[in-house]
């Protein structure tokens, strides 16, 4: 073993230091380790708010959507579904809308949003079958053709103020039911009504709804408002053969969503309006980056501290170990000598804390995914409940920050020890 490494590794354990010099280097260790532990802590927890948020957005929104210019419903949607989908990197396409409507129960009345079903898209169904809490998704995926005639007569009846057009079957969110006090088989009314020729008049349908079941995201202004109805209710309910107002479109690669849209949008033409999902959501992901960012640079200064204290531990070692210094001199050990053994020993502390930090901030995500730790209020942070995703490479950059850190705390008092002339050490020894 070379000198410095064998002198290093005896100084860090000699019981000839002081006591004060021992508290310092527990003290650097003990800060690194906590610096660490922190930092990886943090990054997790940022991570995973964003992972899990893009999760619940992703599951119940496209990750492009196709719309209308004009925002009119799409006439030949279906036509249009099957061009999309056979551009490259689609998966999936779905017909759906975003209309609003009120429900009206007994007790209470609130906004809620009518989510057509399209049955053709096996993500679409598969997404809700997984988010169903109680009933049953069967009542929608029958019955989902809605014939002209049928158009034509709901249409007709909806010329009249507060008409009544038939029942429809219901799947609401666990939130919204909750709020209505709603539950399986109950039965509610869906009021909508549509502007006519004439802006001052409004034509006002009513519907009777039968809940069919609820569901949960875990997102909270999805569960709290939308209401999956079929296309055969949603024809009725807007009086049109076509209610579909927009196109939903899965890819294979979310994070390619901008060279897909590209695609779609040279095979279909400019006709249409199409939003992808990172500019939809881009100033939400854009503020938790930050965030995210600022909380790893405060931290990192906290650790740049606490690396500090590596620099008071070897300054005190080098004005304990003169005379070793000294001899070591004499003897013919160069100044590269006499500085490695201090580095030597300041990247053993970096190592140890750095190490120790790196595994109680991975035991900590554990136990707090374990235990569900961090609950938030899901009507101020859409989640209820935020779980941590600690990354290989955000652990493993924390833990080489924190050794470099550690490193560069030992070049002050390394150099100081490599510029002990060994005549001046000895005579005061």
């Amino acid at each position: 073993m070379p000198f410095e490494i064998l002198l290093a590794l005896r100084y860090l354990r000699s019981r000839r230091r002081g006591r004060l010099a021992h508290v310092t280097a527990l003290a650097a260790a003990l800060g690194i380790c906590l610096g660490v532990a922190g930092l990886i802590t943090a990054l997790a927890l940022a991570r995973g708010f964003q992972d899990e948020l893009q999760d619940k957005i992703l599951s119940g929104t496209a990750h492009l959507t196709l719309l209308g210019a004009s925002g009119e419903p799409l006439t030949d949607w279906r036509a249009m579904r099957a061009r999309v989908r056979e551009v490259a990197g689609v998966r999936e396409v779905a017909a759906t809308a975003y209309d609003g409507a009120l429900l009206v129960t007994d007790n209470d009345s609130t906004y809620t949003i009518l989510r057509p079903l399209d049955i053709e898209s096996s993500r679409a169904v598969a997404g809700i079958r997984r988010a169903l809490v109680t009933g049953t998704l069967e009542p929608l995926l029958h019955n989902n053709e809605f014939t002209e005639s049928e158009t034509a007569q709901t249409a007709s009846a909806g010329r009249d103020d507060e008409a009544k057009v038939g029942e429809v079957e219901a799947i609401i969110g666990a939130e919204l039911a909750e709020r209505t006090g709603l539950r399986v088989g109950d039965r509610a009314e869906i009021i909508t009504g549509e502007a006519g020729k004439d802006a001052s008049v409004e034509s006002v349908r009513s519907h009777e709804a039968r809940i069919a079941g609820v569901f949960r995201s875990g997102l909270y202004e999805y569960d709290s408002t939308w209401c999956y109805i079929s296309l055969a209710a949603a024809a009725r309910i807007s009086g049109d053969v076509s209610p579909i107002s927009a196109l939903s479109v899965e890819v294979q690669d979310i994070y390619k969503v901008a060279e897909v849209e590209s695609d779609v949008q040279a095979k279909i033409g400019n006709r249409f309006t199409t939003v992808n999902w990172q500019e939809a959501n881009r100033p939400l992901f854009a503020a938790l980056e930050l965030e995210r960012r600022v909380v790893a640079f405060v931290i990192a200064l906290i650790m740049i501290i606490s690396a500090l204290n590596i620099t008071t531990s070897l300054v005190l070692l080098v004005v304990e170990r003169r005379g070793d210094i000294a001899i070591l001199r004499a003897m013919g050990a160069r100044d590269g000598s006499v500085m490695g053994i201090f580095v030597i020993e300041g990247a053993a502390l970096g190592l140890v804390g750095a190490g120790a930090g790196a595994l109680l901030g991975l035991v900590v995500c554990f136990l707090a995914n374990r235990f569900r730790l961090v609950q938030l209020p899901a009507d101020v942070y859409s989640l209820s409940y935020v779980p941590f995703h600690p990354r290989f490479a955000d652990v493993w950059l924390t833990w080489l920050a924190a050794f470099v850190i550690s490193l560069l705390a030992t070049l002050y008092p390394a150099r100081a020890a490599a510029r002990v002339r060994p005549a001046e050490a000895l005579r005061y020894e």
